[in-house]
């Protein structure tokens, strides 16, 4: 069967042993058909709300700046903005390498470089090293470009309710039966069928948990910038810590874990990052 509405809610139809619907009387069915037709939408409505950075909603979006120019509209469609991911592109023509670009606060923007906004002077056009996230939904760029760099960045959008009989969910296909799960959810709840419709939003969530599992949840790292350096010859080749703007202090435990590795045949590498 197709993974489309008409192809859904006929889906939905069956299991509701209603008649099914054809491409001819799709657009202008009525009555519980067109209720129907609605839940398919509400469970994708539901699906999209429970994360707003699905894969299957990710963009990733290329514009193109204008000379002097700092501020640039979002995107019609998008949801969420990743403003780590903003990079000029490197262009041959232009002579610029790729560039990731620094996020600088708005209020740092207004202290320090809104100037550029107004400024008649092209000799301070470059090219930009920051972008900024403004409350007008905007992004901007600082400097102001001096050419028209190619911005490259990345976001969520906002899906759309289906349509016509042949539209698409950006919901993979794999997760078919989790959109029918809460399609028969919204049917049962418009029949006022509670017991039924308890059921079926059981099953829904269950299977929202599980695309999440599968689509969304990963495991986080976290990325040290600190100067590996060795901590002493004496204590072992791979006991070393972390130095962090040139404060260290070592704590009489880290020789006792070091010596009880030791004693289970573990290769470690022992760090320490401290302040005091």
């Amino acid at each position: 069967m197709a993974y489309d509405y008409i192809g859904l809610t006929n889906e939905v139809n069956r299991r509701l042993n209603e008649v099914e619907l054809t491409s001819a009387n799709f657009d202008s069915a009525s009555g519980f058909y067109s209720q129907i037709k609605d839940s398919v939408n509400s469970a994708l409505r539901d699906v999209y709300d429970a994360g707003q950075d699905w894969p299957f909603n990710h963009v990733i979006a290329d514009d193109t700046l204008s000379v002097g120019i700092s501020r640039y509209g979002f995107p019609s469609d998008a949801s969420t903005i990743d403003f780590d991911t903003f990079r000029i592109k490197a262009n041959t023509t232009l002579g610029n390498n790729t560039v990731k670009l620094t996020i600088m606060q708005y209020e740092e923007y207004l202290e320090k470089a809104v100037d550029q906004e107004y400024s008649t002077d092209t000799s301070k056009l470059t090219i930009p090293k920051n972008v900024v996230y403004a409350p007008s939904l905007e992004w901007l760029v600082v400097p102001a470009p001096d050419k028209a760099y190619e911005v490259v960045y990345e976001y969520y959008r906002v899906p759309v309710d289906l349509l016509n009989s042949t539209d698409v969910p950006a919901v993979p296909e794999r997760f078919r039966h989790v959109i029918i799960d809460g399609a028969m959810y919204h049917a049962y709840m418009f029949r006022s069928n509670e017991q039924a419709a308890n059921l079926a939003k059981g099953k829904f969530e269950e299977g929202i948990k599980r695309m999440r599992s599968m689509l969304i949840n990963r495991v986080s790292y976290v990325r040290s910038t600190a100067i590996n350096q060795t901590l002493f010859s004496g204590f072992g080749e791979r006991v070393k810590y972390w130095l962090t703007d040139g404060r260290h202090i070592l704590l009489s435990f880290v020789e006792a874990w070091y010596q009880t590795c030791r004693l289970f045949s573990m290769e470690v590498r022992c760090r320490v990052a401290l302040d005091y």
